[in-house]
């Protein structure tokens, strides 16, 4: 098993119940519904890929390869950057601050990790050697 990306999952994981409560109990009613939409979804995406993060440090007792753990990297390397940009996105809205949508063009860079950490994920499987 890799530790680090178990450790990192059960962080985000956590983070990702933390954030959702949050949204739920804090930010509805505070800031506009669009807002809380954008926020959500960050924190949807967040708890998918603390899942595959989980998964990703399981998998790699059997499929020790690169591949493997540059899935890992780009899972986590999503969670910031796809989450955290949408995190950043409702502050910045939240805060009515203008000039910041910039942040938006970071969200893509986020899901590109995530579609590239599965595909590494898939490639590792097809190396396995029985």
């Amino acid at each position: 098993m890799h530790k680090g990306f178990l450790k990192v999952a059960a962080l985000t994981g956590s983070l990702s119940v933390v954030l959702g409560a949050f949204a739920a109990h804090t930010l509805r009613g505070m800031i506009s519904d669009h807002a809380v939409a954008t926020f959500e979804t960050g924190v949807r995406y967040q708890f998918y890929h603390a899942f595959a993060l989980l998964m990703t440090g399981i998998l790699y007792k059997d499929f020790k390869f690169n591949t493997t753990v540059w899935a890992g990297r780009l899972f986590i390397a999503g969670i910031i950057l796809f989450s955290g940009s949408l995190y950043c996105l409702t502050a910045v809205q939240a805060a009515v601050q203008p000039g910041y949508k910039w942040i938006g063009a970071i969200t893509p860079l986020g899901g590109l990790c995530f579609i590239t950490g599965w595909i590494l994920l898939l490639l590792s499987f097809f190396r396995k050697q029985s």
